[in-house]
């Protein structure tokens, strides 16, 4: 889909950003995934994978700070926590969704096809090279008046079901005393990049699998299927 094509679906687009773009092309490149350029390669946008990179560190930075002014009373480890909980792909995904990046995402057909556009990892790069956009185009004070509404509520969310706490730990505990075996990860999948990779796993209880994840991390992949799985399991 040309720009031109998608100016009306691109304005109506930031108004749920609460940013109007000075530059648009930066926001038609946040929204362009690589499979695009791959049967387009006369485009000249470029994908989304470095403002994707820039996006992932303003994010962090950005909720990080949401957080310490917003829980005083938390120390650095329950802090660090529940940022993590934030910032991990499926919950990024979900604002995606919230905001409908998948319906502006330029994407190729194949990968649509595929089902890309409800892809979690689409959709989590795609949100952190909109946050890349919005600084560059509106400072950090853009990303703030974007990101801040959207995690408040996730926030609370997280901690009412203590999903900020350590997952796998609690998930073992459970295992344990329910059933008598201990919860073994392995890793099945590695997708993107090597400067963005994704990693997922999954969780199984003997020769079940109970839970499925992803994350930027090994770590935050299996933390992710224990959540999973403790949700299934236990409807946390």
């Amino acid at each position: 889909m040309s720009v031109a094509d998608q100016l009306d679906d691109l304005e109506a687009f930031e108004q749920r950003l609460g940013h109007r773009f000075g530059d648009l092309h930066l926001l038609v490149h946040a929204l362009t995934h690589p499979s695009y350029l791959n049967e387009h390669p006369e485009d000249e946008i470029g994908d989304n994978q470095r403002l994707e990179f820039l996006g992932d560190a303003v994010l962090d930075f950005v909720t990080g700070a949401w957080v310490y002014r917003q829980y005083p009373d938390f120390d650095e480890g329950r802090m660090t926590r529940l940022r993590a909980a934030l910032v991990r792909t499926t919950t990024l995904a979900q604002l995606a969704r919230q905001i409908g990046v998948g319906n502006v995402l330029r994407i190729g057909r194949g990968e649509e096809e595929a089902g890309g556009r409800d892809r979690e990892a689409n959709l989590c790069d795609a949100f952190e090279a909109v946050v890349g956009a919005l600084y560059l185009d509106g400072g950090m004070t853009a990303v703030e008046t974007f990101v801040e509404p959207l995690i408040a509520p996730v926030a609370e969310a997280i901690l009412a079901a203590e999903a900020d706490q350590d997952a796998k730990s609690r998930l073992q505990e459970w295992s344990q005393a329910e059933k008598g075996i201990t919860p073994q990860y392995r890793i099945v999948a590695e997708e993107g990049p090597d400067h963005a990779k994704t990693f997922v796993a999954e969780v199984r209880l003997g020769r079940k699998t109970v839970g499925r994840g992803s994350g930027r991390s090994k770590q935050a992949a299996e933390q992710a299927a224990a959540q999973a799985a403790l949700e299934a399991l236990c409807g946390e």
